[in-house]
């Protein structure tokens, strides 16, 4: 034990002491020599090991998919045809594509109702009768949007047709008093001469009643009220009657617009009277209540009253007051006499059913009771139920005829 060498001492990493000494190059080359055989041996050691079965949902490597190692069992035994792992499928005689070009939409559609024609439930529209006024709504044919025309130029379009309708704007005729004599043109003929001389000698005279009866002339192009000439260019197309528009706001007991209602319940017209455009001309505007009904009939309150005054209807306005009160009173002897035939007919019908009880010996019933007669069917009319100690079913008897039955309840 003495003889034999002592060992160094291990080297520690004290304070002070530098670390040991790196590998070697020979060392190196050794250490990955061993880590290659190591590897290489793993590898033929898996690769002679059989594979393992497939987990389901597990991803496949990629060499199970390539063509080296392609199972020998394939789906088509009769082709052994592969390309990249892949066997190629048999051709299906019903899946195939048609070398013609006849393919038609509608052999696979069979109601296509972009080509389908609306027939409006088979009622008559505009389609049918463009021509006919009454069956436009507000959104007629002529309303609609051309082809080819932007939006904002259909929408001036509509304001050109509004002003032009209405006579405002560049389309208001213009003003001028060059060869007029009153805001009239000229005299042609001596009759129409003599009729003017007449008029402007009534109304000196304090006798001139005027067209309407309230003593104004009527002149082209100027107000009846205060001779202005900026009159409302629509109501003397529609009316004939020139009136400007502070005129029309000033005088509302002459130039309000009346509704068809109105003229036929206030003033006693009748449908034909109103209906009649040279009688009583009116202005159509749309209905307030729903687009789709008729359009609102417009009636000038002076000419309604023009008309209803004169001789031609009730004269005056105490003769249309009296009418009416006639009316008035015809009407409710009319409801009178319908209540009381109701009440006729309710007491014929009181008598026969007392008659009925009197009969049947039930004159004791109160009104308003079932009468029962000989051949009416019995209705059991079930008392409530009472419960059998014995049994522990519900029994109910009928409070008329006395029939028992039994009931189980769960």
């Amino acid at each position: 034990m003495a003889d034999r060498p002592a060992t160094p001492p291990r080297a520690t990493r004290s304070a002070g002491k530098l670390p040991p000494n790196p590998p070697t190059p020979e060392q190196i080359r050794r250490i990955e020599e061993a880590r290659l055989r190591a590897k290489a041996q793993a590898q033929q050691a898996q690769a002679s090991r059989p594979s393992p079965a497939p987990v389901a949902g597990t991803k496949r490597t990629y060499s199970s998919i390539t063509s080296s190692i392609t199972p020998t069992q394939s789906r088509n035994a009769s082709s052994a045809q592969t390309s990249g792992g892949f066997t190629q499928p048999p051709s299906n005689s019903y899946i195939h594509q048609s070398k013609s070009k006849d393919i038609k939409r509608s052999d696979f559609i069979d109601y296509d109702f972009s080509t389908m024609t609306d027939t409006k439930g088979g009622f008559l529209s505009t389609t049918d009768d463009p021509h006919n006024r009454a069956m436009w709504t507000g959104k007629g044919r002529e309303e609609q949007k051309p082809e080819g025309m932007t939006l904002a130029e259909w929408e001036r379009e509509q304001v050109r047709k509004k002003l032009r309708e209405a006579r405002a704007g560049p389309y208001e005729p213009g003003i001028s008093i060059l060869n007029a004599v009153n805001g009239k043109d000229e005299a042609e003929d001596e009759e129409a001469a003599l009729v003017e001389a007449a008029e402007n000698a009534e109304m000196e005279a304090g006798t001139y009643k005027g067209k309407y009866g309230d003593g104004k002339k009527d002149v082209a192009g100027k107000c009846r009220e205060c001779n202005s000439l900026e009159i409302d260019w629509k109501w003397a197309d529609t009316f004939h009657v020139s009136v400007c528009s502070r005129c029309k706001e000033l005088y509302p007991d002459k130039y309000s617009l009346l509704t068809k209602t109105e003229a036929r319940d206030d003033y006693l017209l009748t449908n034909p009277e109103l209906a009649d455009e040279d009688l009583l001309p009116h202005l159509e505007r749309p209905n307030p209540h729903k687009t789709s009904f008729h359009n609102m009939q417009l009636f000038l309150r002076l000419q309604v009253e023009a008309y209803a005054f004169s001789p031609k209807k009730w004269g005056s306005a105490e003769a249309l007051d009296e009418e009416y009160g006639k009316r008035t009173i015809v009407s409710k002897q009319r409801k009178e006499k319908k209540f009381k035939n109701k009440l006729e007919d309710l007491k014929r019908r009181t008598r026969v059913e007392a008659y009925k009880r009197a009969r049947l010996g039930q004159g004791e019933a109160e009104f308003g009771q079932k009468i029962k007669g000989r051949y009416d069917k019995h209705e059991h009319e079930w008392g409530r139920g009472v419960l059998h100690p014995e049994t522990g079913m519900t029994r109910k008897s009928c409070t008329e005829c006395g029939m028992e039955v039994e009931e189980l309840e769960f």
